[in-house]
């Protein structure tokens, strides 16, 4: 198994004029280090209006600027937003092989359906969404690889057109799509794509049923390029450290708290909906047909909940102090917060590849979590964990 870097490029700790310049720059600083010790990809998320949930509203931008200070670390949209009236298809292709071709061939493209509220914003009819998707992943490679492209559909008409520039790499950059659905893990495997598995919380056994679907659309493939990628990629939140004590002090536990607590706007998901889920560590996409609008101005919880995690949360929420070592306490029996020392982490990372995961898309730059802090999770895993996974 592969680490990689999943970035959002979140911060908690929003601050005055120049502090997005900060954050640009700490996310290099951060992609720099990743490239010399190991990590695999720097996968950039793309997300419109959520701060401080996430500043990157330009992925491709991000990417193109760590190209130039990195050498080796791949390059992957985790994904672009591919709904027609976000991202047209065209400009999908275009943008991925300028960054191919300035990055000496490290792209990797994922695509991703977007969420409600981005829905709205930009005039995507979510009942298209996905059907967009697929569409958008079946032209780009015929862009990259046809002198003149052309292309009509009930949905979209390009003339005969010369799209440049075309990618580096040959036959075309490895493709993917962020899945967390049964239906959309068992669509990535009829495209021959990879798939993103974002799900979150959940026990990695839960991998297994999303990895199945997966298997099933392999077997009725009709791949979207000329060849396939079958690499399977989930998500979770990690924090490697020396040892217990420098892992609890890092407040990373903490900091995934933060990031869980402030999901519910960003799906528009009702908060009560989202905390349910945590309690009975059931998928968010069996409630997928109940989401709604979330209020901003819904109730915390009960700040003596007897879940540990969802008291947590609640009292988070609630703007009350944690206690790192509860907050570390209660979120160490999940296998999917890889937060600890190093044996700890690979113990849980054994886990994963045994669940089949063939890279695991760490989030390290998350809520109030330092940049030392940050960069001393980078530079552990590369001397502690890299090393023994390979």
């Amino acid at each position: 198994m592969i680490l990689d870097v999943f970035s959002e490029l979140q911060s908690a700790e929003a601050g005055g004029h120049g502090f997005e310049e900060q954050l640009f720059r700490d996310a290099i600083e951060q992609a720099k280090l990743a490239d010399a010790v190991g990590f695999g990809i720097w996968w950039a998320v793309e997300h419109h209006g959520y701060p401080p949930f996430s500043y990157s509203s330009a992925p491709e931008m991000m990417l193109t600027a760590i190209s130039q200070h990195t050498e080796r670390l791949r390059l992957g949209h985790a994904g672009v937003l591919g709904p027609f009236a976000i991202n047209h298809p065209m400009r999908i292709a275009e943008r991925g092989a300028f960054l191919d071709n300035l990055s000496g061939g490290r792209l990797e493209l994922g695509i991703a359906r977007s969420v409600p509220n981005e829905w709205e914003t930009f005039g995507s009819d979510p009942d298209e969404t996905r059907a967009e998707v697929n569409e958008a992943l079946r032209m780009i490679p015929q862009m990259w690889a046809q002198d003149v492209f052309k292309w009509k559909s009930e949905r979209i008409t390009i003339p005969p057109l010369q799209i440049v520039p075309k990618p580096l790499q040959r036959p075309h950059p490895p493709l993917w799509v962020a899945a967390a659905t049964p239906e959309g893990f068992e669509g990535a495997g009829r495209l021959g794509v990879g798939v993103l598995a974002t799900v979150m919380l959940q026990p990695v056994e839960q991998l297994g049923v999303l990895f199945d679907a997966y298997r099933r659309g392999q077997e009725n493939s009709d791949p979207v390029g000329e060849f396939v990628n079958d690499q399977r990629a989930a998500f979770a939140f990690f924090h490697c450290a020396e040892t217990r004590q420098q892992a609890i002090d890092s407040r990373a536990s903490e900091a995934a708290l933060w990031f869980m607590n402030a999901q519910p706007r960003l799906f528009s998901v009702p908060r009560d909906m989202w905390i349910e889920t945590v309690r009975d560590r059931t998928p968010l996409w069996g409630n997928a047909e109940n989401r709604v609008v979330a209020d901003e101005d819904q109730s915390g919880g009960d700040l003596e909940d007897p879940h540990p995690i969802v008291r947590l949360m609640n009292r988070q929420w609630a703007g009350l102090e944690i206690d790192p070592v509860e907050a570390y306490e209660a979120l160490e029996p999940i296998d999917s917060v890889v937060i600890g020392d190093a044996e700890t982490c690979l113990r849980k990372l054994d886990r994963y590849g045994e669940a089949g995961v063939d890279r695991l898309m760490c989030l390290m730059q998350m809520g109030h979590i330092s940049q030392e802090s940050i960069l001393s999770c980078i530079r552990t895993a590369g001397e502690l964990v890299i090393p023994k996974l390979r």
